[in-house]
């Protein structure tokens, strides 16, 4: 008989096949895991948390009654809010100039350019009514873009800015950060390299790190743009308004909460409610996130409310992916407040049958209900033919990049400046500051309790594997209820010490399953674990930032870190192990993380050392001040502690555990190997 003969790539995919069926075979029965898709686990968790948290908002929503109850809840909701975002920056000189001015029938248009914070440039449009036909002063209107690429130059904006100034009202249309003009990255060529919603999100992990949200940016982009209409002679200072669409509905939202100086706003195609934005749609960039707004507030109704009775107009569309239900819930969350207030008309809705977008009949119902809040005049303003500017025409700078202005800085020259003030704190107080304070700020940044304060896990096990020379026990791991952990122990027939290995990987535990069992073969301890997220658990819903966005974004808005709830994972884990294989000795758990499970690790070992003997990292972020130095990150999303450079960085806490840590293999912000840590 002939023999068989393979090629060496049959061979291996023989091996592969071979090590997916033995990894198959090791995993926990999906039935066992929470009832529910195993994909689905902790999007289930948090949604629960969610739906307690609405409850909570909708009792505290219905005894807000009287007029001392209604301003304590506005004063709180924006204070909560500024905080959330971490604060404003301190007023500077706009330094604003005038570059151009292109003229219309009817109107003109000035090309702007000022900073909202020293070189931080913001380029405009300011439409100006006919000086002929309508006497100045004239009600001035703030237009944020929506996620536009031309941002002020797109169709939408200049028509609505343009049927403003037709109507007696200047509008001033500007670019936010990562459009139009404001490209922020400048990749290969000098052509932004991001824009729209991927630039936000991952300008925003560098945000989060540093306490702030890119909504702070926009936000004061805002401002700053009010400060400039209030800076014109032409302008009233005391009859200002603003509208934006989409993503400058996001904008317009926060501003008209927040600035005193908005008497009239109109948010196109961005207010739903937020229970209903999380059921149908979830999570989305990460300025229309804060930290902690499901604890309370703000939702997208305490925005709408948090300045009444100042007039706002929801402008909707039935076909939104920003729900309708919930505009018209958020609607009549303000009816009632605004109600209560005795002032009723000074909250409307406009539904118009279309698509997301700024369509024509909610231009002309924005130009409506500022004529008759800025101007006193009801009238039935509909929209002629608009003459565009051409793209050379709205350009406000030479070739259209900010950041080929000199001395130009972006939003990631404004998060570094931050983090190098911080790092100088950091190096202080980690060398001579109290150690327990330090660490119970970590604590409190992300939530992790201290071990004796963490109930002791249910353990189920599924079944027990005969190997040669050890068995594998197949193990659910539940740590909390709603929460699974898979996971496999490898108990040697002999065991050849006293200690036990945990091991956590970020694709899972079955992810280096061959090295494993031989080294139970060779008489060592493991219990293998899918943190919650991971292995078996692994998200499956999507996101920009990836598909633990979802997740992680939920988690962020409920004040929670994915970070703080794995290394509780961890420590339940090895604290289960130490007393299942060693008999509960200290110091009896060689922890070993690879990929981004390796930063709560880290956590876990330098918040209760005396649980381990060793710690290795493999693969993991060098550093957080990385992704702030590094400007450019990928899948950051579960890494992200909010505020947590303002107070330590990985090093710090690495340098805790002294020659009981090595670390292997570090990798930067974009997950390329690194050789240094940050100080």
């Amino acid at each position: 008989m002939a023999s068989l003969r393979y090629s060496p790539l049959t061979v291996l995919v023989l091996i592969a096949a071979a090590c997916s069926a033995l990894a198959d075979d090791l995993n926990v029965p999906p039935e066992k895991i929470d009832g529910g898709p195993p994909g689905g686990m902790m999007h289930r968790y948090l949604e629960r948390q969610v739906e307690q948290a609405i409850a909570q908002w909708r009792a505290a929503y219905e005894e807000r009654k009287s007029p001392e109850q209604i301003a304590a809840y506005q004063k709180q909701m924006r204070e909560k809010f500024l905080t959330a975002i971490g604060g404003l920056p301190e007023p500077t000189p706009l330094e604003s100039r005038v570059v151009g001015t292109v003229s219309r029938p009817g109107y003109q248009v000035d090309k702007i350019i000022f900073e909202s914070q020293p070189k931080h440039f913001v380029t405009a449009l300011l439409f100006l009514p006919d000086a002929n036909r309508f006497k100045p002063p004239y009600p001035g209107v703030i237009m944020p873009c929506g996620h536009a690429s031309d941002g002020k130059g797109h169709k939408e904006y200049q028509t609505g800015a343009a049927l403003l100034a037709l109507n007696g009202m200047a509008a001033l249309v500007f670019d936010p950060i990562d459009q139009g003009e404001r490209g922020q990255y400048l990749g290969p060529g000098g052509w932004p390299k991001l824009w729209g919603t991927a630039a936000h999100t991952v300008v925003g992990m560098g945000c989060v790190l540093l306490g702030q949200n890119t909504a702070r940016f926009e936000i004061w982009d805002g401002m700053r743009a009010i400060d400039y209409l209030q800076s014109r002679p032409e302008i009233d200072p005391t009859r200002i308004g603003c509208t934006g669409c989409s993503g400058g509905g996001t904008q317009t939202t926060y501003l008209m909460a927040l600035d005193d100086r908005i008497a009239a706003a109109a948010p196109s195609c961005y207010v739903t409610s937020t229970p209903r934005l999380l059921e149908v749609y979830g999570t989305d960039d990460s300025e229309q996130q804060i930290f902690g707004q499901l604890l309370g507030g703000p939702f997208e109704s305490d925005m709408v409310m948090m300045r009444a009775p100042s007039p706002v107009l929801i402008l909707a569309a039935t076909h939104d992916f920003f729900d309708i239900v919930g505009s018209w819930q958020t609607l009549r969350n303000a009816k009632r407040l605004f109600t209560r207030m005795g002032y009723a008309e000074r909250v409307d809705i406009v539904e118009n049958d279309a698509k997301h977008g700024y369509a024509q009949l909610q231009r002309e119902g924005m130009a409506r209900w500022m004529s008759r809040w800025l101007l006193g005049k009801d009238l039935p303003i509909t929209e002629p033919e608009i003459d565009l500017l051409a793209e050379d025409e709205y350009r406000c700078t030479p070739d259209g990049k900010v950041m080929m202005l000199p001395g130009s800085r972006s939003v990631y020259d404004l998060n570094e400046d931050y983090e190098n003030k911080l790092a100088v704190r950091r190096k202080a107080s980690w060398t001579t500051g109290d150690r327990a304070a330090l660490f119970d700020g970590v604590r409190h940044l992300t939530g992790i309790r201290i071990l004796s304060d963490l109930p002791k896990p249910t353990v189920e096990t599924v079944a027990t594997i005969p190997r040669d020379g050890y068995a594998v026990e197949k193990l659910v791991i539940r740590p909390e209820p709603g929460i699974c952990l898979p996971a496999l122990l490898f108990l040697p027939a002999k065991p050849g010490q006293d200690r036990v290995v945990l091991h956590v990987h970020q694709q899972g535990k079955t992810a280096e399953l061959a090295a494993l069992e031989e080294r139970a073969k060779n008489g060592v301890a493991i219990l293998a674990v899918d943190l919650r997220g991971t292995g078996q658990t692994q998200s499956t819903t999507k996101g920009w930032g990836g598909p633990q966005h979802q997740d992680s974004y939920l988690a962020y808005m409920l004040g929670r870190s994915i970070v703080g709830m794995r290394a509780e994972d961890v420590l339940t884990s090895a604290r289960y192990a130490s007393e299942r294989v060693t008999g509960g000795r200290p110091a009896s758990i060689e922890l070993e993380a690879v990929g981004n499970v390796g930063i709560p690790a880290l956590h876990a070992a330098a918040l209760e050392p005396a649980l381990f003997h060793s710690v290795k990292l493999r693969g993991t972020l060098a550093s957080w001040s990385n992704v702030i130095h590094s400007r450019l990150n990928r899948d950051q999303v579960t890494n992200f502690v909010h505020g947590a450079l303002t107070h330590y960085d990985l090093p710090n806490l690495a340098a805790t555990l002294g020659q009981k840590l090595s670390i292997e293999q570090p990798v930067d912000a974009m997950g390329a190997l690194t050789r240094t840590q940050a100080p």
